[in-house]
């Protein structure tokens, strides 16, 4: 039996994404049992050149959202790409979720030789098909971004493990 393009994206990503919000909520906990704001965890990066804690989470959720819309030829939300609190990146963990719950993996199946144009950086786009785009684009991109955010968490120093980063919640 062969796997479905549905029942590919839609699952890694919504693992992924819980997983993130899993690793959100401990550093949320840390930050409290540290007593100093989780809001301090936004502005984290590893070089001066590299993009915050906010845009790693932001182009998470962004990955599975405009990913699965992409492979399901459907418009995905816009989101305003304004949050500067932890808070306000758990909601946008959050939301993007309780969207990807509303697809079904129906509206992707069979859409494997779909040609998928996307941006690439501000000014080019790249064209591939459905599923070289899911699994050479769209999943790798996620998960850079979700484990960037694992990084710069344990970095700052919010007790995490691989547990955590593989079964979000689920973790022992």
């Amino acid at each position: 039996m062969s796997i479905t393009l549905g029942a590919t994206a839609l699952p890694v990503f919504t693992t992924a994404l819980t997983n993130l919000g899993h690793l959100l909520d401990k550093a949320q906990a840390n930050a409290e049992a540290r007593k100093f704001n989780p809001d301090v965890f936004c502005g984290l990066r590893f070089a001066p050149d590299m993009l915050p804690f906010t845009a790693q989470i932001r182009i998470a959720c962004d990955a599975a959202k405009n990913g699965t819309a992409r492979l399901a030829g459907i418009e995905a939300p816009k989101f305003e790409d304004n949050e500067t609190t932890f808070a306000e990146l758990r909601e946008r963990v959050a939301k993007t979720l309780a969207w990807l719950a509303t697809v079904q993996p129906s509206q992707i199946d069979g859409r494997e030789a779909a040609e998928i144009t996307f941006p690439v950086g501000r000014e080019a786009t790249r064209t591939m098909s459905g599923q070289a785009y899911l699994l050479h684009w769209a999943i790798p991109n996620l998960f850079f971004h979700v484990t960037t955010a694992y990084d710069l968490l344990r970095q700052a120093g919010v007790p995490l493990g691989k547990a955590d980063y593989l079964a979000g919640p689920n973790a022992g």
